[in-house]
């Protein structure tokens, strides 16, 4: 009877503490609810719900099971050995889908336009002399960000479509004798690929360095740095590597280094600081400094997506990139379209253009693709906007059997969408 009774009060005296401790959290919450403005957001109270889409716009691309895989493992410090190891397997990977030996090489914490901001202040000191060739929407922000940084900039013209010859180039360094080259190698605003061979030599026997945009075509075409003595080149992580945009390949040569190491005055962001980024790199052979918190799990889907790059080989990616460019070319021509660049050799493997056909509105047209087919094509961008249609195949996104549902997803489009000869 009286274990009964100890053991009965006991229990009271627990679920009394209990009451008092959800009192105590009640009346905490009220007090807390009471002094806020801003209740919770709805929407934040239920799922996080992303519908399942074929991307095959200009990027960025589907990110395949293994790299998903990568990027959701759990976080580790960005000064522990182990990430400076997959760090320094990014390097390596770089330096081969760049074809580079060079030791100034990194992924920035950013997308590839963040690459090409840090191109461009790390090279051009104020009042330097940029010459920048623009076909296409990524000429033109180049040479904004260049004018932003007190460059004297010199815009080199084409037509959207068209490439740029050697004699083109070399009329520009003659006149306008400029201490940087910039120019696109994936033009994916128009679908223009630009050839390189030649363009290291010719800058540098003007005195000039060459800078390559290299976002949209990084393994979808052959590209070699050192060979083709590029002086930097840079991409991005989204486009044929399949990983989520947020970190960027780059690559500089000794040119580019000891141009940087002659500035007059420091870059101006400390974020892009190239000297302070290839000590956290490792590039520099000191001990390695903190700089920033980098994005950890990005790096370890990067590390994947070069991983898978060198496991199927360049040379296999560039053969599919282009067999499966050529075979969306000749359905797109069969259904009656018309393809914007009309060199064959000029044409990106990795985004294909087509002319808007006459009558058709591209808005709709994408959106037929995305309503009834969960495909995502672009329109044009920049210059080309309103002209043309952008179809991308990248990566794990490049093959014959997505090429296939695309244009039979176009097909349909084509005979369900309004069509005024208006």
């Amino acid at each position: 009877m009286h274990c009964t009774a100890v053991l009965g009060a006991a229990q009271a005296a627990s679920t009394a503490a209990l009451l008092q401790a959800r009192l105590l959290g009640m009346a905490r919450r009220a007090m807390a609810t009471s002094l806020l403005c801003v209740p919770p957001p709805q929407v934040l109270l239920r799922p996080l719900a992303v519908p399942e889409r074929l991307l095959l716009g200009p990027g960025p691309s589907n990110v395949p099971p293994r790299i998903l895989a990568a990027g959701s493992q759990q976080l580790l410090g960005h000064m522990h050995p182990e990430v400076l190891q997959v760090m320094d397997e990014i390097k390596a990977g770089i330096q081969y889908a760049f074809q580079t030996r060079n030791r100034l090489t990194l992924a920035i914490s950013g997308t590839g336009h963040c690459a090409m901001e840090a191109a461009l202040l790390n090279l051009l000191d104020r009042d330097d002399t940029a010459l920048v060739a623009v076909n296409g929407i990524w000429g033109q922000r180049a040479a904004d960000i260049a004018r932003r940084l007190g460059a004297n900039v010199h815009e080199l013209l084409k037509p959207p479509g068209e490439y740029f010859t050697l004699w083109d180039i070399e009329e520009g360094l003659v006149q306008h004798k400029p201490s940087v080259l910039f120019i696109t190698h994936g033009e994916s605003s128009t679908g223009v690929l630009q050839p390189l061979e030649g363009l290291g030599e010719l800058c540098h026997r003007h005195g000039c360095l060459l800078l390559v945009d290299a976002v949209a075509s990084l393994g979808g075409a052959p590209i070699f740095m050192d060979q083709q003595e590029v002086d930097v080149l840079y991409s991005g992580s989204q486009k044929v590597l399949n990983a989520p945009p947020g970190s960027a390949p780059i690559s500089f040569s000794e040119r580019a280094r000891e141009k940087m190491l002659r500035r007059k005055t420091k870059p101006l962001s400390f974020y892009l600081d190239m000297s302070l980024l290839a000590n956290y790199w490792g590039c520099d052979g000191e001990l390695r400094r903190y700089h920033h918190t980098a994005p950890i799990n990005s790096f370890f889907s990067l590390r994947e997506g070069l991983a898978m790059l060198a496991e199927l080989g360049l040379e296999n990616s560039w053969e599919r990139h282009q067999a499966n460019c050529i075979q969306l070319c000749q359905g797109l021509c069969d259904l009656g379209l018309e393809l914007f660049v009309k060199e064959e050799k000029a044409r990106l493997p990795t985004v294909t253009t087509v002319r808007v056909p006459e009558g058709y509105d591209w808005k709709e047209i994408t959106a037929f693709l995305m309503d009834n087919y969960s495909i995502e094509i672009a329109g044009g961008l920049g210059p080309s906007v309103g002209k043309v249609l952008r179809i991308g195949l990248m990566g794990c996104n490049s093959t014959s059997g997505n090429v296939d549902r695309v244009l039979c997803a176009l097909r349909d489009a084509l005979r369900h969408c309004r069509h005024s000869r208006l």
